[in-house]
């Protein structure tokens, strides 16, 4: 894609689009967020805002990832996006990105990039070294099973991802289709499931 900064405040796009030079569409960056869901893009009758979850914490989700330093980039998808600002303290060099419609609202900070996306995710493959999200949550950006093909094509060879719900079948659902994709399980549990991305 092909950026065009309209206005950029401390080397990031506040105001501009994204243009694919296959498709031809635009994709706007309003306040900070970019919308990169395929067209026609309406806007929702209302979106929840997102806040931080109670479960798990920032700090698991920094452990479950295998977090510690950076550089690189982070998806967290739905809720899970509302640990990105605490994230960027326990691991600065890290872009944390954060994939929900509720985040247009939020204020700019410093390692956190905004955005909403179809099913399909914005992403180069391999480019990720984690992904976090909730078994239970919003269909179209990788709240279900069968998406486990998506995300484990984002996540580069030692990545991970670690997906919670508070459910345990919605869990299982989850490690069985993360296992299907070839994905190196690390840990298992009632609530939460961890895989490494074995491909090269």
């Amino acid at each position: 894609m092909i950026l065009i900064a309209d206005r950029i405040e401390n080397r990031r796009v506040i105001e501009g689009s994204l243009g694919c030079p296959n498709c031809r569409d635009r994709f706007p960056v309003e306040g900070g967020f970019g919308d990169l869901r395929p067209p026609p893009r309406g806007s929702p009758a209302h979106v929840p805002d997102i806040t931080p979850p109670a479960s798990p914490s920032a700090m698991e989700v920094a452990a479950l990832l295998g977090l510690t330093d950076g550089p690189g980039s982070v998806a967290l998808i739905g809720d899970m996006a509302g640990h990105a600002t605490a994230l960027t303290v326990l691991v600065p060099g890290i872009e944390f990105i954060g994939i929900a419609p509720g985040l247009r609202g939020w204020e700019e900070a410093e390692g956190v990039s905004r955005l909403t996306a179809g099913a399909s995710l914005p992403f180069s493959d391999g480019s990720l070294r984690g992904v976090g999200l909730f078994a239970e949550g919003e269909p179209r950006m990788a709240g279900e099973p069968s998406m486990a093909g998506e995300l484990a094509r984002v996540v580069a060879r030692d990545g991970r991802i670690a997906v919670w719900g508070a459910v345990p079948v919605s869990v299982r659902e989850w490690e069985k289709a993360l296992r299907s994709e070839g994905l190196d399980v690390l840990a298992s549990e009632e609530t939460a499931v961890v895989v490494r991305c074995m491909a090269p």
